[in-house]
């Protein structure tokens, strides 16, 4: 069945992800007519079992569009990041104290943080949603880009000034634009689990490394944590399959005493890890954020965060072109977004590469190396706050959101 009616948007969003739903939260209230484009149902893409770090930059961009106040009273948030090497016996120790801020860092649960960002845009009339909505073709034109999606089976049509590429590493939207990439896939895989521990406090952030790979392990509600334990593919695979008695006794080794007693809940998770940046972020019409553009190691938390300050920069440089009367799907407009953001990016790829390569690693030369680094970081200041502003966002340009958008 096919729709003849075609239906004008100044903005389409393929992907209704954080970062996506970010992204129309920010152009809330700048006028533009927005459609968000969402292959699962609503309440499907809520259910993904994960949850993410968030930085202090990412807390200032949501409080800039308006939706912190909605986020924060149901995440936790940690003061202290505690980052250590195998047995190594010093470990560097971040504190508030370091930057002068109230917490280093958030953790959010992928349904509570997705729920509160679309709950901030279902009043909003200038904001749609087609979900579950496929986008099965493109055609960019000169002034305009007209895409035919396909809701059960019914075929409709939409005609846009920009869409927005929000749809993960596997991107359509990219594919579809001919946009290489550039990057590599890692030895590695992630197990991700969540388990509740008997700490009397849970306000640390852990970053533990082995020669096998980083394990985060990173604060929620209720005396729980997230972790994130990099392995070899293999034996990522053979952790997971582990009867949850011998996973727990095997896990136990490598965490921390002050946790105490653990117990597991829920199912574990494996991903492949891999390293990609693409070669262009944008073409005309079109522009690519979050992890359709660039994907990193999950070391240091940083993924998540990168997407939401691309929706944020974007969002910044379409409302400034949109006031100024310009086509904000124009590439002289998307090329803003791209120079803002692509270095920047690459940057943050660079470092987490860096920092799993270095620390995953038993050649001696580079064991006596990564110490010295510690040890460094340790004992002077300076290095330890310019460590912990990239790592909390606080490094580069920071988008200039305003409530009154």
């Amino acid at each position: 069945m096919k729709s003849n009616c075609i239906v004008d948007y100044d903005l389409a969003i393929v992907g209704g992800g954080i970062v996506g739903v970010t992204l129309a939260c920010a152009l809330k209230n700048s006028g533009l007519s927005i459609v968000i484009i969402e292959a699962q149902p609503l309440e499907v893409a809520m259910t993904r079992q994960r949850a993410y770090a968030l930085s202090l930059l990412s807390e200032r961009i949501f409080s800039e569009i308006g939706v912190w106040e909605g986020i924060f009273p149901n995440i936790a948030n940690f003061s202290q990041i505690k980052l250590s090497d195998a047995d190594y016996q010093k470990t560097v120790k971040f504190n508030t104290s370091d930057l002068k801020t109230e917490y280093l860092g958030y953790v959010a649960e992928h349904g509570q943080l997705l729920g509160k960002l679309q709950t901030f845009v279902e009043d909003c009339a200038q904001i749609h949603w087609l979900s579950p909505a496929k986008v099965v073709e493109v055609e960019y034109q000169d002034s305009q880009a007209n895409l035919s999606i396909k809701m059960g089976e019914e075929i409709r049509y939409l005609r846009t000034r920009l869409v927005v590429g929000a749809d993960g590493p596997k991107s359509p939207m990219r594919q579809a634009a001919g946009i290489a990439t550039r990057g590599w896939k890692y030895w590695q895989s992630c197990v991700t689990f969540i388990i509740r521990h008997e700490a009397s406090e849970n306000n640390v952030a852990f970053e533990r490394f082995w020669a096998t790979g980083p394990m985060g392990i990173l604060p929620l509600p209720g005396n729980r944590c997230q972790i994130v334990w990099t392995l070899p593919h293999a034996e990522a695979e053979a952790v997971q399959q582990l009867d949850e008695e011998k996973f727990m006794a095997r896990l136990k080794r490598h965490l921390p005493d002050c946790l105490g007693k653990c117990e597991l809940i829920g199912d574990r998770s494996v991903f492949p890890v891999q390293l990609m940046q693409s070669q262009s972020y944008v073409r005309p019409r079109l522009a690519l954020v979050g992890d359709a553009a660039h994907c990193c190691h999950p070391v240091g938390g940083q993924g998540l965060n990168l997407g939401i300050r691309d929706a944020a920069a974007l969002a910044e440089v379409i409302y400034k072109a949109y006031q100024q009367g310009a086509d904000i799907g124009s590439i002289s407009v998307l090329k803003k977004y791209e120079s803002w953001r692509k270095l920047e990016n690459l940057t943050i790829l660079g470092f987490t590469d860096a920092l799993d390569r270095l620390f995953s690693n038993e050649w001696l030369p580079v064991v006596i190396l990564r110490r010295l680094g510690l040890v460094m970081i340790t004992h002077i200041q300076l290095f330890k706050v310019e460590a912990l502003k990239l790592m909390t966002g606080l490094k580069g340009k920071a988008p200039a959101l305003e409530r009154s958008l």
